[in-house]
Order: C-alpha cells, then structure tokens, then sequence
C-alpha cells in the first residue's frame, strides 16, 4: 500500500486529525493485530504488518497540527506561486532519511507566501511515508503555555522536555514575540537541550530573514533600518547553534491571501 493510501485527515476539535479508512479484516492477522512468523528457524509473534497505518495515524495525531493546515500537502501548494521555495522543500523532503544526521530546515518570507503550508505537508509526509514522530508548535503558544504551567507549578525544563526528545519538532512562527530576555532564555533552553541531545532535526517558519536585506547591510539610503533580523530577534547563542544544524530556504512569491482575495 502506499503511503497516500488508507487513511483520511479531518478537522477536529481544533486540529488536523487522521482517521484509518476501513479495509476490512486484514487477512493475515484476521483483524487481531498479531500475526505468527518465523524467524531463523524459531516461530514467533508479533506485530502484525496491518497496524503500521493505525500506528502513522496517531502518531500523525499526536503532532497537534492546528485544524486550519488539515488539508496542506505538498501537492496543493500554489507552486506557480513560489516554484523555487517548493523545490527546496521538496529536496529537502526526498533526502530525508530516518534516523539520519540530518540538516533541519527554516522557511522564511513575509507573511501569506505558505509557509506554514509547506511546514504541515512536511510534517504529513514524514508521519506517513516514513513513520516520524514530529510535534508541531506555535512559538508564542508554547510561551503561553509555559505561563499556564507556572500556575500549577511547573518548571520550564519539565514542559520543554517532551520538545527535547521528539525526534522532528516543528515550530511555526520562530522569533515572534515581545523578545524579552524571558522569551529568549525558553527559546535557548529548547535549541540548546536539543541541540546537546541531537534527537533529529528541527523545522521552523519565521517572517525574520537570516540576514539583513542588501539595502540594509550596504546603508542604502533606501533602506528603512526597521526589518529585523533572526539572529537580532534570538539572540546570539540561540542564532549560532539554530544557523549550525538548519538549511534556509526563503519562500518567495506574491502574498497568496492577497491573491486569493482578488
């Protein structure tokens, strides 16, 4: 069966979530989920083959994928749009190899040129095609969540620690915020736990470029002096280790919201 196969993703209670299409009884297991086989010479059982998609399913729903990106695949991108922002992506999503020392990736532009799209099709597809565990975060949610959890006595290292260890961590909107010191020393907590523990590769979306605009860095009297920049918006510990272990990709094109309105 195909990874595209089997399976359908709907909007519930606020995320994207996927459900098994029923097949009927697998025939080998007759719908138990064990299956008898042998191995070297000696019999065994164990996990019928049957139950991968419903394993790829939860772990699909697990990542929390807001109900607004359900339907965000890569072949649904306006690519004519941005065509070079999806071939990166694209590249970026064949080479992947699971368990692999793999380079993460930041899509970065102004606002409405789908890169959020393109973070939950990533997502999608390594879920289904490949079975990884990735957990999808809106960074000023998160922030927020980390507030709530103070409430009821909670430490910073026992919320980021689940973000620590799952293997693919998606964050949407990096960098947004007050950027107050609070909000820095949470984002150099998550990057720098993760960074020493190396579980996989972080995925991110940003409106902040890497570095600033031509204009701005050869003091064009043209330019404005007001884009800010990633490494001004973390910082320059959270910057150094972020630039180390991620590929850039700039998402390119009109405002879609806006061509989409016309």
């Amino acid at each position: 069966m195909e990874w595209t196969e089997g399976w359908a993703i709907e909007e519930e209670g606020g995320l994207s979530r996927a459900r098994v299409l029923d097949s009927g009884a697998c025939p080998h297991c007759n719908g138990t989920g064990r299956r008898a086989f042998t191995l070297d010479g000696v019999s065994r059982v164990g996990r019928c083959r049957c139950q991968r998609l419903p394993d790829r399913a939860k772990t699909y729903n697990e990542a929390a994928i807001p109900a607004r990106h359900a339907a965000c695949t890569m072949e649904n991108f306006r690519a004519e749009l941005a065509r070079p922002t999806w071939a990166a992506v694209r590249g970026w999503l064949d080479g992947y190899r699971p368990g692999g020392d793999m380079q993460g990736l930041v899509i970065f532009g102004p606002p409405g040129r789908g890169k959020t799209h393109l973070m939950a099709a990533v997502i999608r597809e390594l879920v289904f095609r490949h079975g990884v565990p990735t957990r999808f975060v809106e960074f000023t949610h998160l922030l927020a969540a980390i507030r709530e959890g103070f409430e009821h006595n909670h430490s910073e290292a026992r919320l980021v620690a689940p973000l620590v260890r799952v293997p693919v961590l998606a964050i949407d909107e990096l960098g947004k915020g007050r950027g107050t010191d609070w909000e820095k020393d949470v984002l150099d907590q998550l990057i720098t736990r993760r960074y020493n523990a190396h579980p996989g590769p972080i995925l991110a979306t940003s409106n902040f470029p890497p570095r600033a605009p031509r204009a701005r860095r050869d003091n064009d009297s043209l330019s404005t002096g007001t884009v800010a920049t990633l490494p001004e918006v973390l910082g320059e510990r959270v910057w150094s280790r972020l630039a180390e272990s991620v590929k850039f990709v700039e998402a390119g094109g009109d405002d879609y919201r806006i061509t989409r309105g016309r």
